[in-house]
Order: C-alpha cells, then sequence, then structure tokens
C-alpha cells in the first residue's frame, strides 16, 4: 500500500519504511508525529480523497533535523560593473521514516500532527514548549504597618478626603488613621501614584493628623 500526503506545500507518495526528508516540522529526534492531509490511498482498492481521504493518516519517526542542498543563486544586473554576486541558501529539514499507513482512525489515533515549525500552528508549539512554568514570586517583604481594626474609620476627618478619594483609599487597603500614622516616606511616595495627587499628603499633613485621631 502507498499513500499521497501533504506538507509543506508539496505532495509525497510513501511506503512504510520509506525515508522521507520534508520541509522542517516541529518537532525533536525520536518523536512520532503523523500526517492527516492525506490524498490518496493506494493499493487493491486505490481511494481518492475529496479533496482529503477522511480519516487516514500517515505515520512516521523523526530521525533528524538536517539541511538540503546548498542552493546558488547568481545574481547579474546589466550595464553595472562590478554588481555581480552569488547568494547560497540551504533549506531546513526533517529526516522521516515512515512507519505506518491508516486507512482509517488517523483522527483517534492520538499521535502528534506535524506541523511546519514555520506555519503560525508550529510556532505556536515552539513557544509553548519553551515557555517554562513561571516561578513563584518570593513573598514581598512584609511592611511595618499597623492592621486595620474591623469596621475601618472615618477617613473622610482628614482633611481634603471627601467621599471619593475615602473609596480609594480603601481600595488600595487603606482603612484606618492607625496605617496611614505609621507611613514612611516610602509608603506617602507609593500612594502618591495610587491616589494621582502627588504631594498631597504631605501638604494636607495627613499623618499628622492621623496620629492626633489615633490618639483621641
Amino acid at each position: 500500500m502507498f499513500a499521497v500526503l501533504k506538507t509543506g506545500g508539496k505532495q509525497y507518495k510513501v511506503q512504510s519504511g520509506d525515508l522521507l526528508r520534508v520541509e522542517k516540522l516541529a518537532a525533536d529526534a525520536g518523536e512520532k508525529v503523523q500526517f492527516n492531509e492525506i490524498l490518496m490511498l493506494g493499493g487493491d482498492s486505490p481511494v481518492v480523497g475529496a479533496p482529503l481521504v477522511e480519516g487516514a493518516a500517515v505515520q512516521a519517526e523523526v530521525i533528524d533535523q538536517v539541511k538540503g542542498d546548498k542552493v546558488i543563486n547568481f545574481v547579474k544586473r546589466r550595464r553595472k560593473h562590478g554588481s555581480q554576486r552569488t547568494k547560497g541558501h540551504r533549506q531546513k529539514l526533517t529526516l522521516l521514516r515512515v512507519t505506518e499507513i491508516l486507512e482509517k482512525g488517523g483522527d483517534k489515533s492520538g499521535v502528534k500532527a506535524a506541523i511546519g515549525a514555520g506555519s503560525v500552528a508550529g510556532v505556536a508549539v515552539a513557544a509553548a514548549e519553551a515557555k517554562k512554568p513561571a516561578k513563584a514570586k518570593p513573598a514581598a517583604k512584609a511592611k511595618a504597618k499597623a492592621e486595620a481594626p474591623a469596621g475601618g474609620d472615618d477617613l473622610k476627618k482628614l482633611s481634603g478626603v471627601g467621599p471619593a478619594l475615602e473609596k480609594k483609599l480603601v481600595e488600595a487597603g487603606v482603612t484606618s488613621f492607625a496605617q496611614i500614622a505609621a507611613w514612611t516616606e516610602a509608603d506617602v511616595a507609593e500612594m502618591d501614584e495610587k491616589l494621582s495627587f502627588k504631594g498631597r499628603i504631605e501638604r494636607e499633613g495627613w499623618i499628622e493628623q492621623a496620629k492626633e485621631l489615633t490618639k483621641g
């Protein structure tokens, strides 16, 4: 039995045991891949696809990633002296050994599909394999901040703080005067960025007011 498969924009006639060189696939040496675009099955009862043979597949083992023969492209421009040049190119290929031709059941075999390394899907597969699991970020150093009491304080008692600004403070995790009273310079700078009111905390004297309200 033989099969005609399509990969990399080309068609190949193969039999079990054949060595095949195709355009580079997103697979490593030793991996088993499956070609699902089968145009024809030949043998005692030939089957021609329309355009593909449903359920048919060709399985192969990746032997190595190789390069094709060097192709020379000589460029010569008329009436321009010194513009002759030679360009060489070696196509990246995948060397395979065909192991099995499936007349049906290819869609349920579970074997990795043969995807071109230059295709969108191939790039996505390669990126997914290269991506390492994100490392857990180390726990941030605990800041010396007083914990907010249950229920929180009425932050609108601070100068210049209305309902809208109080809501922003609560969303930032600030719910008590004790927290504000314990702010450091770094905390003030961070909160200035979050509230988009640079310098307001110092101008209004929130830390001093918070200390007084905490005592009261």
